[in-house]
């Protein structure tokens, strides 16, 4: 017997199929973590999340769209996992961005993202994804069901982007 793959994902596109979820994040969902909250439409989508639901491994996508709150990049609510020993892979399917990642101890440093570039993130690293570019940042992912999310952490460090360069701010 020769069956149908319950679930496709073409290239540049988001994954379509059986048992995913897609939920929108809009600016009044997460303007607490930006150091402006203001000067932007609450009804701004900031990011959409694509996910699969059930098994041991998980398949998602995150398309962060390329919007500045006052000079910052819009970002991911960034996340450790509760289960510190759960890696994940993130992988970049288009878009330039940053992956921000940070340790228990608060040290934190920031790898490029850019199409193609494949990410390991060790369980115990926090980790959020900002867009740096002038396009949506597709990110794919990959990760145990059973890693939980714990998004009780504040990053030290900000991302902004000035006359097309990016900087950093403590």
């Amino acid at each position: 017997m020769i069956k149908e793959a319950r679930l496709m994902q073409e290239w540049g596109s988001i994954p379509k199929g059986e048992g995913l979820i897609s939920k929108a994040t809009y600016f009044a969902d997460i303007q607490s973590i930006y150091a402006h909250p203001d000067g932007l439409s609450q009804d701004t989508l900031m990011y959409r999340v694509y996910g699969t639901t059930s098994g041991s491994l998980l398949w998602g996508q995150t398309i962060l769209e390329p919007v500045l709150i006052h000079g910052e990049c819009n970002m991911t609510l960034g996340h450790f996992h509760q289960r510190r020993d759960q890696d994940e892979y993130y992988w970049c399917q288009q878009g330039e961005g940053l992956l921000m990642l940070m340790d228990d101890t608060g040290n934190c440093w920031c790898d490029k993202m850019k199409p193609g570039s494949l990410h390991h993130i060790r369980g115990q690293w926090a980790h959020r994804c900002i867009n740096t570019g002038k396009e949506a940042l597709s990110v794919i992912a990959c990760w145990p069901a059973d890693a939980g999310h714990d998004y009780n952490l504040t990053f030290p460090i900000r991302v902004f982007k000035e006359a097309n360069q990016i900087f950093l701010k403590r």
